[in-house]
Formats: C-alpha cells, sequence, structure tokens
C-alpha cells in the first residue's frame, strides 16, 4: 500500500523479483567480498644454508582444493608445516581467512590458526576409544556439546557405532575417517592433507578421498594438499602448484597444466614422456619421428622435444613414406593399449592408444606427431 497517496497498490510479482535479484546481489558482492581462506605471501625458509622454500605465494578461496606437486625434497611438506605453525617464518606472511597469523618475528601457536592437519599415518591415540580421539580437540567445550559434536560427526563420516571402539579395531579406512572427523572437530578454516589418502588400498583410496573432500567443500573449508600421485592431484585439485627446488614454478587448473605445461617436470607430471635433444633451426626442430615448431627458441638453441605417449600416432605400416618403426612390446590395460617402438635409427618410443589395436610384437607400423601432446623446452 502507498501510505503518502492514501490508494492501495497491489505489489506485484515484478517487485518480488526485483527484490530477489537485489538480495541475490547482496549476496553475491558479500561473498565477493570474503577473504580468502588462505593467502601465502612471499614464503621463504631455510634449514641452514640450504633454502628450501623460496619467494612462494598462493591464494585458496574457501571451498576450494589446491594441490602442493613436486619431486621429494622439494619443499611441499615444508610449506605445509609453516602455514600449520610447526615452524617458525622466516620468510613472508600468512593470512587465514583474512586473519594475520604469522609474519617474521610473529607468529601464532598451532592451536589457535584454525588449522585441521591429516597425515599419512593417521596418527591416532592408541589409547583413546574413536569418540574420544575425535573430541580431544574440544576440550574447552562442555561435556554436552563434545558428545553432540562427536555423534554429528561420526554420522556425517558414516561411523555411527563406532564410538566405543578402540584404533587398532578398525580398518585402514576407518582410521582415516575417524581421522578425518578428529580434524573436523574444531570447525577449522584450513585444511591441510599431507599424503593423506597414501596408506590406503587403491581400491579404497578414491571412495574415501572424494568422501573426504566433498565434506569439507560442503563446509567451506579451504584445502592444500601435498601429493606425489599425479591422478589424485588431477582429480582432486581445482588448482595445481608444481614445486622444483622450493619454488613454485607454474600454477594452474590440471587441464591448464597439461595443454601448457612451463617445463619438462609439469610436461612429465601426467605420465612418462619421449624426450628427444635437438637444436633449433629456421625456428624448428628435427626429431626422429619429424620435424617440430620451436616458435620464440633462438636459432641454435640447444632443446628438448618432449611428446607424450599419446602424442605418438601409428597406423599399419603401408606403401607410405612415413617414418616406420617396429613394435617390440604390447600391454593391454583394459580399454589402454602401451606400446613401446624400435625407430629404425635404434632410438624407442612409448605410444599410449585409447583405440583398438591389432598389432602384434614384430609388426612395421609408422608413426606420426600430434602437435597437441608435443613441446620444445630449452636444454
Amino acid at each position: 500500500m502507498d501510505r503518502g497517496l492514501g490508494v492501495d497498490v497491489p505489489f506485484r510479482a515484478c517487485d518480488q523479483l526485483d527484490l530477489a535479484a537485489s538480495e541475490g546481489g547482496i549476496a553475491l558482492e558479500a561473498e565477493r567480498l570474503k577473504p580468502p581462506g588462505l593467502r601465502v605471501e612471499g614464503l621463504g625458509h631455510r634449514f641452514g644454508r640450504r633454502q628450501v622454500v623460496e619467494g612462494l605465494s598462493l591464494t585458496i578461496a574457501c571451498g576450494e582444493v589446491h594441490c602442493l606437486v613436486g619431486p621429494s625434497g622439494c619443499g611441499k611438506t615444508t610449506c605445509l608445516r609453516l602455514i600449520a605453525g610447526l615452524e617458525p617464518l622466516q620468510q613472508g606472511r600468512i593470512h587465514i581467512q583474512g586473519r594475520l597469523v604469522a609474519e617474521p618475528g610473529f607468529g601464532l601457536p598451532p592451536e589457535r590458526r584454525s588449522v585441521g592437519l591429516m597425515f599419512q599415518d593417521f596418527a591416532l591415540f592408541p589409547h583413546l576409544t574413536v569418540a574420544e580421539n575425535v573430541a580431544f580437540g574440544l576440550r574447552r567445550r562442555s561435556r554436552r556439546e563434545r558428545e553432540q559434536r562427536v555423534r554429528e560427526l561420526l554420522r556425517r563420516v558414516d561411523l555411527e557405532g563406532y564410538e566405543d571402539r578402540y584404533p587398532y579395531m578398525l580398518s585402514g579406512g576407518e582410521q582415516q575417517r575417524v581421522a578425518l572427523a578428529r580434524a573436523l572437530a574444531p570447525a577449522p578454516d584450513l585444511m591441510l592433507l599431507d599424503e593423506a589418502f597414501s596408506a590406503l588400498d587403491t581400491s579404497l583410496r578414491a571412495q574415501i578421498r572424494e568422501q573426504t573432500l566433498a565434506i569439507l567443500r560442503e563446509a567451506g573449508t579451504a584445502i592444500l594438499m601435498v601429493t606425489h600421485d599425479a591422478e589424485e592431484a588431477i582429480r582432486s585439485a581445482d588448482v595445481i602448484h608444481a614445486m622444483l627446488e622450493g619454488r613454485i614454478v607454474q600454477s594452474g587448473t590440471p587441464a591448464e597444466l597439461y595443454a601448457r605445461p612451463a617445463n619438462l617436470f609439469v610436461a612429465g607430471f601426467f605420465g612418462p614422456v619421449n624426450r628427444f635433444p635437438g637444436r633449433v633451426h629456421n625456428a624448428r626442430v628435427d626429431t626422429p619421428i619429424g620435424s617440430v615448431a620451436a616458435d620464440g627458441l633462438a636459432e641454435g638453441t640447444p632443446v628438448v622435444v618432449a611428446v607424450r605417449p599419446e602424442g605418438v600416432r601409428i597406423r599399419r605400416a603401408s606403401d607410405g613414406c612415413g617414418v616406420r618403426a617396429r613394435v617390440i612390446v604390447r600391454r593391454d590395460l583394459g580399454p589402454i593399449h602401451v606400446l613401446r617402438l624400435a625407430l629404425a635409427q635404434g632410438s624407442e618410443v612409448k605410444v599410449r592408444e585409447a583405440g583398438p589395436v591389432e598389432l602384434a610384437p614384430g609388426e612395421e607400423v609408422e608413426v606420426r606427431l600430434d602437435p597437441a601432446h608435443v613441446f620444445v623446452f630449452p636444454a
């Protein structure tokens, strides 16, 4: 009703839509202005003279999953320990939910950072029951609140009725779910996972990982994982950070890193690659399978041509003038077929085929390169 005119004016449906749109816009703006779950700026750390982390920066939104990947000793676990507060910060800044938790000369203790930790070995207390393990971080709450939180979490991880069991009475998957419930109990803003699923059987690993990440995403928790498993990173991560010698050399979605790797390590992260050394000549590089473009590299630059196994196309040899090779080994892995070929000049090449393959060892084939799976890097 319009009180100023003294006339009844019906509230129209379009007014409701306008109001809903306005409220939706406010909600979106509030979400946009929400601080990230984790922001790391210029992280650096030394052990003696050895620089193990250098200039590392990343930002994780609430509910996102980021993975740190790289070879052993590249600094992945050190990063987690610095973020968790298990090591004093020497360089950089760490913010969790917009709150500064560490910089040189200042650091909140781990229990005040609102960080959950999950490790490969589960780290359950063997002398405590499942319920006591889950409630371990809730000592400041009343007994009633602790019991209610424990029941709620055990229901979420499908372990209702397990309250009075001890860790030795549980399977590996059940222990991991108890570890998850314990990490979730204080409702952390950030979850750090250090090879958390690698101790599980292959058949169980994917199931527990998907369940864990689904619960964390639903809770709006920012997640940083360390893993050496390429498939795990690809299946889990919104963003992958590839690390070498303490530095992040490339960050992006799994699809971005697969299609546009920054270096040979990133290219090989998704599986083995065929490597051919060469030199740039007239903006191209010759390989035993053919010539490839080397855009942007100077004349005479020594390079490595990386070719993924799926980038080598094969067909049964004909009377054409294509590059010839001979099948040495064939392995059938369900719908995927892996072959090893001998080239005429003596080198070998790996091939991965997703379609039907009716080639036997000893047969001759013609090979060519698929440019979408070929990368040229300075040697």
